[in-house]
Protein backbone atom coordinates (compact mmCIF):
# COMPACT_ATOMS: atom_id res chain seq x y z
CA UNK A 1 0.00 0.00 0.00
CA UNK A 2 1.41 3.41 -0.93
CA UNK A 3 2.00 6.06 1.70
CA UNK A 4 -0.72 8.14 0.01
CA UNK A 5 -3.22 5.31 0.46
CA UNK A 6 -2.11 4.73 4.07
CA UNK A 7 -2.66 8.32 5.20
CA UNK A 8 -6.01 8.46 3.39
CA UNK A 9 -7.11 5.27 5.12
CA UNK A 10 -5.92 6.61 8.50
CA UNK A 11 -7.78 9.88 7.91
CA UNK A 12 -10.97 8.06 6.92
CA UNK A 13 -10.78 5.86 10.03
CA UNK A 14 -10.26 8.89 12.26
CA UNK A 15 -13.20 10.70 10.69
CA UNK A 16 -15.38 7.61 11.16
CA UNK A 17 -14.43 7.58 14.86
CA UNK A 18 -15.27 11.27 15.18
CA UNK A 19 -11.65 12.28 15.78
CA UNK A 20 -10.81 15.63 14.29
CA UNK A 21 -7.30 16.47 13.18
CA UNK A 22 -5.37 19.57 14.08
CA UNK A 23 -5.23 22.45 11.61
CA UNK A 24 -1.51 21.72 11.10
CA UNK A 25 -2.23 18.08 10.27
CA UNK A 26 -5.02 19.08 7.89
CA UNK A 27 -2.71 21.61 6.18
CA UNK A 28 0.07 19.05 5.79
CA UNK A 29 -2.39 16.45 4.48
CA UNK A 30 -3.54 18.95 1.84
CA UNK A 31 0.08 19.65 0.80
CA UNK A 32 0.71 15.91 0.44
CA UNK A 33 -2.43 15.43 -1.63
CA UNK A 34 -1.53 18.30 -3.97
CA UNK A 35 2.06 17.02 -4.34
CA UNK A 36 0.76 13.54 -5.06
CA UNK A 37 -1.70 14.81 -7.70
CA UNK A 38 1.03 16.81 -9.42
CA UNK A 39 3.46 13.89 -9.37
CA UNK A 40 0.85 11.59 -10.87
CA UNK A 41 0.13 14.10 -13.65
CA UNK A 42 3.85 14.36 -14.50
CA UNK A 43 4.16 10.56 -14.53
CA UNK A 44 1.04 10.14 -16.69
CA UNK A 45 2.22 12.60 -19.33
CA UNK A 46 5.81 11.31 -19.31
CA UNK A 47 4.69 7.73 -19.87
CA UNK A 48 2.21 8.89 -22.52
CA UNK A 49 5.18 10.39 -24.37
CA UNK A 50 7.19 7.20 -23.84
CA UNK A 51 10.17 9.02 -22.36
CA UNK A 52 12.31 8.10 -19.36
CA UNK A 53 12.77 10.12 -16.20
CA UNK A 54 16.29 10.83 -17.44
CA UNK A 55 14.99 12.26 -20.72
CA UNK A 56 12.40 14.39 -18.93
CA UNK A 57 15.10 15.63 -16.55
CA UNK A 58 17.27 16.65 -19.49
CA UNK A 59 14.38 18.45 -21.20
CA UNK A 60 13.33 20.26 -18.01
CA UNK A 61 16.86 21.11 -16.82
CA UNK A 62 16.53 18.85 -13.79
CA UNK A 63 18.22 15.70 -12.54
CA UNK A 64 16.69 12.24 -12.76
CA UNK A 65 16.45 11.99 -8.92
CA UNK A 66 14.54 15.30 -8.88
CA UNK A 67 12.06 13.93 -11.44
CA UNK A 68 11.68 10.73 -9.41
CA UNK A 69 11.03 12.67 -6.20
CA UNK A 70 8.51 14.89 -7.99
CA UNK A 71 6.63 11.92 -9.46
CA UNK A 72 6.44 10.29 -6.02
CA UNK A 73 4.85 13.42 -4.52
CA UNK A 74 7.92 14.27 -2.48
CA UNK A 75 8.24 17.89 -3.52
CA UNK A 76 6.22 20.92 -4.56
CA UNK A 77 7.92 22.70 -7.47
CA UNK A 78 8.13 26.42 -8.07
CA UNK A 79 6.17 28.13 -10.82
CA UNK A 80 9.25 28.46 -13.06
CA UNK A 81 9.87 24.72 -12.73
CA UNK A 82 6.22 24.00 -13.56
CA UNK A 83 6.63 26.09 -16.72
CA UNK A 84 9.77 24.12 -17.68
CA UNK A 85 7.96 20.85 -17.05
CA UNK A 86 5.05 21.89 -19.26
CA UNK A 87 7.48 22.77 -22.07
CA UNK A 88 9.46 19.56 -21.55
CA UNK A 89 6.25 17.52 -21.66
CA UNK A 90 5.00 19.42 -24.75
CA UNK A 91 1.83 20.17 -22.82
CA UNK A 92 -0.37 22.76 -21.21
CA UNK A 93 -0.55 22.52 -17.42
CA UNK A 94 -4.02 22.92 -15.94
CA UNK A 95 -4.60 23.21 -12.21
CA UNK A 96 -8.11 23.19 -10.79
CA UNK A 97 -8.28 23.86 -7.06
CA UNK A 98 -11.71 23.86 -5.43
CA UNK A 99 -11.85 23.37 -1.70
CA UNK A 100 -10.95 19.78 -0.89
CA UNK A 101 -10.64 18.72 -4.52
CA UNK A 102 -7.96 19.31 -7.09
CA UNK A 103 -7.24 18.29 -10.63
CA UNK A 104 -3.79 18.51 -12.22
CA UNK A 105 -3.44 17.75 -15.94
CA UNK A 106 -0.65 18.08 -18.46
CA UNK A 107 -2.66 18.15 -21.72
CA UNK A 108 -0.82 17.51 -24.96
CA UNK A 109 -0.55 20.43 -27.32
CA UNK A 110 -2.72 20.10 -30.40
CA UNK A 111 -0.77 19.20 -33.53
CA UNK A 112 -0.10 22.15 -35.84
CA UNK A 113 -2.47 22.31 -38.78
Amino acid sequence: MTSHARWKLARDKAIAKGISESPETARRREEIRLSWDLGQAVYDRRTELGISQTELAKRAEMTQPQVSKLELGGTMPTLPLLARLARALDATLSLELDGDTSKVVFAAHSPAA
